[in-house]
């Protein structure tokens, strides 16, 4: 393919400016995706950051249909995706973001104590959406595990959660998480 043929920002930006299709997030991933396209995946990850919002949501989106070999190339980005975490007010970037957490590793040397502390206020705020309570009871554990101190504080705050009544997406991810615990 010629240099000039090939796909760049230039090309993915004005693709992610509108309503997408199973087709075409088919076509975004077969571009991106393949050790051959680390600067197509490093090029759409910065338009996660776009002033547009449709543009930023449909880059993540992009993500979340990565193969999970092509995934494992946003494990070198997980600080940012915390930062992205921390930094941003819009619920569906927010969703987002911790689902493509959801999918990495949580090494014991990895572990920030401010997303942890961010994960587990966002749990027990009855006005967030119940998706990211769910995700952040998941990242809470995922975080929490390696000590049996930071666990113990984890179940306490969930049994506080199933004091109030829970949505199925919550209920579910309280029985997971409290299963992994036991």
């Amino acid at each position: 393919m010629a240099q000039q043929d090939e796909p760049s920002l230039t090309t993915l930006r004005p693709r992610l400016t509108v309503r997408l299709t199973k087709d075409d997030i088919q076509e975004m991933c077969r571009l991106t995706q393949g050790e051959q396209n680390h600067r197509l995946k490093e090029e759409l990850y910065a338009l996660t950051n776009d002033s547009d919002r449709r543009v930023a949501t449909n880059a993540l989106w992009v993500f979340q249909h990565f193969a999970k070999a092509d995934n494992k190339w946003l494990y070198a980005k997980h600080h940012e995706l915390i930062d992205h975490c921390l930094a941003t007010s819009d619920a569906t970037k927010l969703r987002l973001t911790l689902s493509l957490l959801l999918r990495q590793p949580f090494e014991e040397s990895q572990v920030r104590t401010d997303f942890i502390d961010y994960c587990l206020d966002h749990l027990t705020d009855a006005r967030q959406p119940y998706a990211i309570r769910s995700q952040c009871m998941k990242l809470a554990y995922l975080q929490m595990r390696y000590w049996p101190e930071l666990l113990d504080e984890l179940k306490r705050t969930l049994e506080l959660v199933a004091r109030n009544p829970m949505s199925p997406a919550i209920k579910s991810a309280w029985r997971q998480v409290m299963a992994k615990m036991k």
